[in-house]
């Protein structure tokens, strides 16, 4: 018999929610920008739970909706729904609590972000299922994560600004470009299941040297930022810091040996949202 405790550490690995911090700094970056400051403590949870509940809802529905495939795979089939550790319909049960807990904080912090809620809600069931018909999976991936800084950025000013769009757009192309490298894993499981993605397609040199490109194309977004914002020398610092340590993800990961393709996208791209929220946070905060 399986404790409470389990129970619940089974579903946080389920929805690996330790990875919210891949999301959860671009959100703030995105409060504190457009707020320039520290938005009010009822913002900042009400910003807190949406992204939480968000995301939770969305891991939720891409281990539902792709168990039976899961299944099959031998690098997921370990997972929760596979193993039977927890059921289909005990993860309805926290699809519904997940999109009810992001309804109910769009609620309450503005009437735009209450009106576009079914818009992202929308983003995230369809992502699931992209992978089924286009290599494009990649962006509608990105696309659901730029929704934390363009919420975050709705939720304080009321309104949505092109600063909040360039932020969003240099977020899906950092987030295109690491799940291309993390689908290397599964290539032949990909063209074996009928499913798509880049490197299925265009194979693995390729698709390295397209994920390069979309990672260039992110920090020639944030530098662009820059200006618009009037932003100071510690973001520069940010993002050189962000640059560093892509170079050094990209560096782990070669043709001939994909090895370290989990350190790269568990370690890497973490270290990438935090580094450049906490730069931020400096300059727009501290320094001013």
């Amino acid at each position: 018999m399986i404790s409470i405790f389990e129970k619940i550490k089974i579903v946080l690995e389920m929805i690996k929610f330790s990875h919210t911090v891949f999301a959860l700094p671009f959100a703030f970056m995105g409060a504190i920008l457009s707020a320039r400051g520290i938005p009010s403590p009822t913002k900042i949870f009400w910003i807190l739970i949406a992204m939480v509940g968000a995301r939770s809802a969305a891991m939720f529905l891409n281990r539902l909706i792709d168990w039976r495939i899961d299944a099959l795979n031998p690098r997921t089939k370990e997972r929760a729904i596979p193993k039977g550790l927890i059921t289909p319909a005990q993860t309805v049960i926290f699809i519904l609590i997940s999109f009810a807990s992001f309804f109910l904080a769009a609620y309450m912090l503005n009437t735009l972000c209450f009106k576009l809620a079914p818009i992202a809600a929308g983003v995230l069931i369809l992502y699931s299922y992209t992978k089924r018909f286009t290599w494009l999976s990649h962006f509608v991936l990105g696309i659901a994560l730029s929704m934390a800084p363009i919420g975050a950025w709705i939720a304080v000013t009321g309104n949505f600004e092109l600063p909040a769009f360039i932020l969003g757009l240099a977020v899906v192309f950092w987030l295109a470009g690491f799940d291309i490298l993390y689908a290397l894993q599964d290539i032949e499981f990909d063209k074996k299941m009928g499913l798509y993605s880049i490197p299925r397609f265009l194979g693995i040199k390729k698709s390295l040297l397209v994920a390069r490109g979309f990672h260039l194309i992110m920090i020639i977004l944030l530098l662009l930022f820059y200006p618009v914002m009037g932003l100071g020398k510690f973001y520069l610092f940010g993002i050189a810091a962000a640059s560093g340590i892509l170079i050094y993800e990209h560096s782990l990961i070669k043709e001939e040996d994909l090895s370290k393709i989990n350190t790269a996208f568990f370690n890497a791209n973490a270290y990438v949202s935090l580094c450049l929220f906490i730069f931020t946070f400096i300059d727009v905060v501290i320094v001013k």
